[in-house]
């Protein structure tokens, strides 16, 4: 289904002073993303004025599978990128010849879905002679907040989603230090993977939405303490992620229980709520864990100076209102302020790539001409520093 916003009042304006030949932006780029299963351009100009915007999503089609099939998604994204495209310059009301840039996500993401964007976007620039700005799909995830939020340079930055976690801080555009990652599965695969243990893709309360909606949606009803998990790698002073011993852990429990309740084809455990709050605990513990000893390390090294300390959070996961509820608690804490994009703009989009474009085309970073060579780096990994800092990091309730 192609989703169009509604215009706002500023976007209206934009319009009109397009139409009068009045322009009142210098720099529009054009954003496209197909990293994973979802289609998605936008037009936005150097104002944060979002013009014109289109999204296909393919979640419908990749529920009924249990997952996402990389060449089924590769397939939607070829028979949908030109109209998503179409659509998103048209509804902004100007024309290619109109736009300073295109900037499309070459990286990371799967590689079928990546490659139908990367194409449709090289034969675009040839076609008009614009120049390419190639994003990666993360830093766009980072720099989402700047278009509705300015928040200014340094900041820590969490990034959650289906295939990723990250702590990093943003020291400018194209200027990150990596602090941890993931070794294994994302927090987004993790709580996947447990819907799919639970069946909830068929269950009355969760059908239609994704994994990770699904579990929030029972566990708002579910007593935390009635199973406890273990919480991953509270030995390791670092601020490396890890869920897939998590899943296991969660999976385990789930059969056991199906087998004291002796569960009938197409029925449901009488414990889900309970389940999915304790799954959703755990992995929320761990991710405000690795959050706080990255908040000490950037306190104790002096990273992120007074008076700028903000944390960040973007990505599908960021939308989970537990989650933020949780990274509030610690913000408050460690007197940090937390700052999310709107829902809407924290999971994947064209209109964080076209920002993302504009961050770059502003600051002069990473424009090419010559669309044979380019890179999208993402930072320099100082995670080792954070390991040797050994932080120990306070216990924090998250019982809420």
């Amino acid at each position: 289904m192609l989703k169009t916003p509604i215009c706002s009042w500023n976007n209206y304006l934009r319009k009109v002073s397009v139409h009068s030949g009045k322009s009142i932006s210098t720099k529009i780029v054009l954003g496209i993303e197909t990293s994973c299963d979802d289609t998605g351009a936008a037009v936005v100009d150097e104002t944060g004025s979002i013009l014109g915007e289109a999204l296909h999503s393919q979640a419908d089609v990749h529920l009924k599978t249990g997952g996402i099939i990389p060449p089924v998604a590769q397939r939607l994204h070829q028979e949908n990128i030109a109209r998503v495209v179409q659509h998103a310059v048209s509804s902004s009301g100007i024309s290619m010849e109109d736009i300073s840039a295109v900037a499309t996500t070459v990286m990371p993401g799967l590689a079928l879905s990546l490659g139908i964007g990367l194409k449709y976007s090289l034969e675009l620039v040839k076609k008009h002679q614009k120049p390419f700005i190639p994003i990666h799909h993360m830093e766009a995830h980072a720099l989402t907040v700047r278009l509705t939020d300015l928040v200014p340079f340094p900041f820590l930055v969490l990034l959650l989603s289906g295939g990723h976690c990250i702590l990093a801080v943003a020291q400018g555009v194209s200027d990150f230090l990596l602090l941890g990652q993931t070794k294994d599965i994302a927090p987004g695969d993790m709580l996947d993977k447990v819907a799919r243990s639970l069946s909830l893709h068929n269950h009355p309360e969760c059908s239609g939405k994704s994994g990770g909606r699904a579990i929030e949606i029972l566990a708002q009803r579910g007593n935390i303490l009635r199973y406890k998990f273990t919480v991953p790698m509270q030995r390791y002073r670092d601020c490396t992620f890890s869920f897939a011993g998590l899943q296991s852990e969660i999976t385990r429990k789930i059969s056991k229980e199906e087998k004291a309740e002796g569960l009938q084809e197409g029925q449901h455990l009488s414990c889900l709520p309970d389940l999915a709050a304790a799954a959703l605990y755990t992995m929320t513990v761990h991710i405000a864990e690795r959050t706080h000893r990255a908040i000490l390390f950037c306190k104790e090294k002096g990273i992120i100076p007074p008076g700028k300390e903000t944390l960040v959070v973007s990505g599908g996961v960021a939308s989970n209102q537990y989650v933020r509820r949780s990274l509030q608690l610690l913000a408050d804490a460690t007197n940090f302020r937390l700052v999310c994009p709107p829902p809407r703009l924290c999971t994947d989009n064209g209109v964080m790539i076209a920002w993302n474009g504009i961050e770059k085309l502003s600051a002069g970073l990473d424009i090419f001409y010559n669309v044979e060579h380019f890179r999208a780096p993402l930072g320099t990994n100082i995670s080792e520093q954070v390991k040797e800092a050994f932080i120990k990091v306070p216990a924090l309730n998250l019982a809420v």
